[in-house]
């Protein structure tokens, strides 16, 4: 019998997961090996910082797929591995435990690892991250009412875990050390909106912040900071972002910019091997730069998409840009391109909604960021979405009146 080398993917998160489901769904029968570094099934993230934290919802339920469905399509797990080496002229990968396995084609998945600060005390016990299902686990553990807990960093995932702990009893100081929360991903309104939100919940919020080092007996009891004040407190959570695991790729020759970098059907420098998720660099539908994503539908999108490239498929992935968080009551979400825009059009909504719209020179729309309780923006955001890609010149005055239906802009446009 002719032996036939597997398709190999490496790690097993949200878009390696996806990706190997979707490549069994658009009809690949043959060898399949899922290989991942954790124990636990793929699994979903967004749930580790809110509803993991709040008991709301069991960690199953983050799961892409169960158990006996990859065993029922014949998708074959290894779990607790390490690759260690990629070896693109053979067409084999090494694992930390000496084997060498033969792949015809190779999908990089690998993700990212939570940025650590450099600072004394990091491995206190009680300076937590937050990546994975037990790091969400240890993190519960830790927050009961009446504690204290430090987070270092105001992007979303701090900034999520703040209001679950809130929501839980604890007290919660926020350290951020720049002007404004979320400054790299949110406009400036956007972030007066989430500072008040946090403040008004009874969130300490310190912008400008500078940290010195944690302090404590085995476990941390305190964050010092630049001038010496002393932050009393029971946990810490640093979430100052995510380094996207390239190491591999990079060694194996691969071009490697602020991610793995891939061209409009996710294939990297190589041929034979495509990356996706956290790790990967594509280009971009509005400005043709390379971006890379840190977001679920990311890494859904890809995952589905990679496996119809990887079985031929010529279409280009054209996604935009998508995301969301949710702030105690509220949602923020994001679509498409917001930073080289010509000019913002606000449509101030009468529930305390907020949605913002950037329009290029020519009055077309690159991106649009929403604020608002529960789901309220999410139509307008998906309208939104349709406007970019619909490309019509659109009124500013339409744009900003609460009282005009974007979807009324949508007509005439087909195939958007």
């Amino acid at each position: 019998m002719h032996y036939v080398a597997p398709i190999i993917i490496v790690g097993a998160g949200h878009a390696g997961g996806r990706a190997a489901l979707a490549l069994r769904e658009a009809g690949y029968a043959g060898p399949l090996l899922l290989i991942g570094e954790e124990l636990h099934l793929p699994y979903e993230r967004p749930a580790l910082s809110k509803q993991l934290l709040l008991d709301s919802q069991p960690a199953d339920d983050c799961h892409i797929g169960s158990a006996e469905q990859y065993q029922s399509l014949a998708v074959e797990r290894l779990t607790g591995v390490r690759v260690t080496s990629i070896h693109p002229q053979s067409r084999h990968i090494c694992l930390h435990d000496g084997r060498e396995l033969d792949y015809q084609q190779l999908l990089l998945a690998t993700g990212g690892r939570v940025c650590q600060v450099s600072l004394p005390g990091t491995d206190l016990a009680g300076v937590q991250l937050l990546r994975t299902l037990d790091d969400a686990a240890a993190l519960r553990s830790r927050l009961h009412a009446g504690k204290r807990l430090v987070v270092v960093g105001g992007g979303f995932i701090g900034l999520e875990v703040a209001a679950s702990a809130r929501q839980l009893g604890c007290s919660v100081t926020v350290l951020e050390s720049g002007d404004r929360l979320a400054a790299r991903a949110l406009p400036p309104l956007i972030s007066a909106r989430l500072l008040a939100l946090h403040r008004a919940r009874g969130v300490e919020v310190r912008l400008g912040c500078q940290i010195k080092a944690f302090r404590g007996e085995g476990s941390v009891s305190a964050v010092e900071l630049a001038d010496g004040e002393l932050l009393l407190c029971d946990t810490v959570l640093v979430g100052i972002g995510i380094q996207p695991n390239t190491e591999l790729a990079a060694a194996a020759g691969l071009i490697v910019g602020n991610g793995i970098r891939v061209d409009a059907r996710l294939r990297t420098s190589d041929t034979h091997i495509y990356a996706v998720g956290d790790a990967c660099e594509f280009p971009c539908r509005i400005s043709g730069q390379h971006q890379r994503l840190e977001t679920w539908r990311n890494a859904e999108e890809q995952g589905r998409y990679v496996a119809r490239s990887m079985l031929g498929a010529v279409d280009v992935y054209d996604a935009l840009p998508w995301f969301w968080s949710d702030q105690f009551e509220y949602s923020l979400q994001l679509v498409g391109q917001i930073k080289a825009a010509a000019n913002c059009v606000a449509r101030v909504m009468p529930d305390e909604g907020l949605l913002l719209f950037y329009l290029d020179a020519a009055q077309r729309l690159q991106g649009a960021c929403g604020w608002g309780a529960g789901n309220a923006i999410a139509r307008d955001i998906k309208l939104a979405e349709l406007l970019i890609r619909s490309g019509k010149q659109l009124p500013a005055d339409t744009l900003a009146d609460p009282a005009s239906s974007l979807k009324s802009l949508l007509k005439g446009v087909a195939n958007v």
